[in-house]
């Protein structure tokens, strides 16, 4: 197991406590914590499909960054210097 050198970071009076891939050290829950995080996700994909999923649930359409070929992310768009493409015009 490789963890990375712990960083503290104060931000609004909050002590902010970061470590690198802390995930590897407890993998069965993390695990557990990711599928209990994202499962309901997958299932409206999979029972939906993918445009119908990202049409009816916000959640999953601020998570789509490119689609079609075109960048659906502004600050994505920017980084790459690609043309940006809001999500409702696909």
């Amino acid at each position: 197991m490789i963890v990375g050198i712990p960083k503290e970071i104060e931000k609004f009076g909050v002590i902010h406590y970061a470590v690198a891939n802390i995930p590897d050290a407890v993998p069965r829950i993390a695990t557990m914590a990711l599928t209990n995080a994202t499962l309901s996700y997958v299932t409206e994909i999979a029972n939906k499909g993918y445009r119908e999923a990202i049409t009816n649930n916000q959640a999953l359409a601020r998570g789509v960054n490119v689609i079609e070929g075109k960048v659906t992310h502004q600050a994505v768009a920017a980084a790459l210097g690609q043309m940006y493409t809001p999500l409702k015009n696909i």
